[in-house]
């Protein structure tokens, strides 16, 4: 799946018709999150015309659809019998979204009252930007620092997984994967942001695709990341607006146990798959294949 197939409604859509902004929330099993989520995107909405949110729900067991019909009839909301993943659910959103800019929010995140006006602003400043993220915080202030990354070389993941980068946060050489040494108070380029907040011009898509649905949970934004830098695309992290990350809440109404050791089977197979998309042929053989056994290593010792 290359995620480059778009159909006939995005190769043919009038600029006339087109609105300025598409929210698409993916929920699934977060009724109380995804309702307060949606709740601080209203408040973020206030005096900005021209917006349309879209909710996946990926087959949510928790009376998730009922409450968010209830806490707004304007919603739209696409019903998937089961869950298809975070970019296959999103996919179908970016189907349906009609916005010249397109924002893929994660449902267990709050966003401030100027978040979005921010976004908007910066943006529209600064058109040679395809993608943008804000400062996206743990609950406690701090970073989320999957906002804020390079993408996994394998120097990139050796120094990330042998502990060289939380050694050195600010080396360059070593904190390439979180690129610990760029200014975190400033905006500037980065490889990825995170699916949570993930802003982005209709365009991009238009060029690029839709998220790859080869990966089923984790690695999908890395991936559409990847493709968008490679079309000439510029990503920016921009500090200047941030919002809330509960992070890991999806699908923990119920069965968390089960949940956490399907995460970490995710992480591990999206590690494979993203390097045997995107490195397996620009590094030599001996490299790919200490890749693998080094993938799979930390794999086993994760579920120790």
């Amino acid at each position: 799946m290359t995620g480059k197939l778009l159909p006939k409604s995005w190769r043919t859509f009038s600029k006339v018709e087109m609105i300025k902004l598409s929210i698409i929330v993916l929920s699934y099993n977060t009724k109380d999150l995804v309702v307060r989520c949606l709740q601080s995107v209203e408040v973020a909405l206030k005096e900005l015309g021209g917006v349309e949110i879209i909710v996946v729900d990926n087959g949510s067991t928790d009376n998730s659809v009922e409450s968010i019909k209830a806490e707004d009839k304007k919603i739209q909301i696409i019903e998937n019998r089961k869950n298809l993943g975070f970019a296959r659910g999103n996919n179908l959103g970016l189907k349906k979204a009609t916005g010249k800019f397109i924002l893929l929010l994660n449902s267990d995140t709050l966003l401030e009252k100027d978040t979005i006006h921010k976004m908007l602003k910066f943006m529209e400043e600064n058109p040679q930007i395809g993608v943008a993220t804000c400062r996206v915080e743990f609950p406690d202030g701090s970073l989320d620092p999957a906002c804020h990354r390079g993408f996994p070389t394998p120097w990139a993941s050796l120094s990330y997984f042998l502990g060289l980068e939380k050694l050195f946060p600010k080396s360059r050489l070593f904190g390439q994967y979180h690129l610990g040494y760029l200014p975190i108070d400033k905006p500037h380029e980065i490889d990825s942001p995170s699916g949570a907040f993930y802003f982005l011009r209709r365009e991009v898509i238009e060029k690029v695709g839709f998220l790859d649905e080869d990966y089923f949970m984790y690695g999908e934004d890395l991936d559409w990341s990847y493709r968008i830098k490679q079309a000439g695309f510029k990503i920016f992290y921009y500090p200047g607006a941030k919002i809330t990350h509960f992070k890991k809440q999806s699908g923990r109404a119920s069965e968390e146990n089960k949940i956490r050791r399907e995460t970490k089977e995710y992480f591990y197979e999206t590690m494979k798959i993203f390097y045997r998309k995107h490195y397996l042929k620009k590094y030599p053989s001996l490299l790919n294949f200490l890749m693998m056994v080094g993938i799979e290593i930390k794999k086993a010792l994760s579920n120790n």
